[in-house]
């Protein structure tokens, strides 16, 4: 067995997936896509589901397709070169990287705070911007333009991004984990701007301080945040980036190795 993906909205990357799936993806919660011998199961990560995987070796994801999985033993994790995508309007400044421009509709320029005090800009197609904001596990937005291309947005987005960052590390996002948004630091940004709507996300995680980041895939689901897993085991609270358990082989039943304590984290 081999997790092959992870809800994101796009399942990380243009993956197509059977209607089923698909359904699953839908849910809110968050989920992993497990792969064995060609067949794709989806891994519910509602909160208070215990799951339970020991980690093996890792290597590319393959594909999958139609809800179907071609394994890939290439060395490159997630994925090798052969079944790497780039979403190539993601690198776009404003100077369209494709054949033909083909985003004519409405996109939101916003930007969005991760506690407590890392902000970035960002663009997206007007009509999925919350859901834009959650996949980012954005804690605090705000809409503060609409432009009727893409390229008309991603200028904006490269001229805001002089001044504030346009990508955020889950690394950063982690160790704002169990912190709140510093108010007057947000207050300030968006005085230079007249948003048009502010967003305030809730993910019910309920964190008493900063989790540990660790990779593993075994216990009791406190919630996702972004792509930001958080688990429960032994006592405490785990942070797993999701698109690190991609391309891990796995087998059913959770480790036996010690896990770092996350009492030093707290306070």
């Amino acid at each position: 067995m081999q997790f092959v993906g992870y809800d994101s909205g796009d399942v990380d990357g243009s993956q197509r997936l059977s209607s089923a799936n698909q359904n699953a993806l839908r849910s809110g919660d968050g989920g992993l896509l497990l792969a064995d011998a060609g067949e794709v199961e989806y891994v519910d990560l509602t909160p208070g589901t215990e799951i339970a995987y020991t980690l093996g070796e890792r290597h590319c994801a393959g594909v999958v397709d139609d809800g179907e999985h071609v394994a890939c033993d290439a060395d490159g994790a997630p994925y090798c070169d052969q079944h790497s995508h780039v979403w190539v309007c993601a690198r776009c400044t404003g100077d369209c990287l494709k054949d033909e421009m083909d985003c004519f509709e409405d996109h939101a320029v916003y930007l969005a705070a991760f506690a407590p005090d890392t902000f970035k800009v960002g663009v997206t197609r007007e009509w999925r911007l919350e859901t834009r904001l959650l996949e980012q596990g954005a804690d605090r937005a705000a809409h503060i333009r609409t432009v009727d291309d893409g390229r008309a947005a991603r200028r904006i987005e490269a001229g805001i991004a002089e001044r504030i960052r346009d990508r955020i590390r889950v690394p950063t996002k982690i160790d704002g984990l169990g912190g709140a948004v510093d108010d007057d630091a947000w207050r300030s940004l968006l005085a230079d701007f007249d948003p048009i709507e502010t967003f305030e996300f809730d993910y019910g995680l309920d964190l008493e301080g900063r989790p540990v980041a660790e990779t593993m895939a075994s216990g009791t689901v406190r919630g996702v945040k972004g792509r930001i897993l958080l688990l429960d085991r032994g006592g405490s609270t785990y942070a797993v980036d999701l698109r690190e358990l991609v391309g891990y082989e796995v087998t059913e039943g959770a480790s036996e190795r010690e896990m770092q304590s996350s009492l030093g984290a707290f306070g």
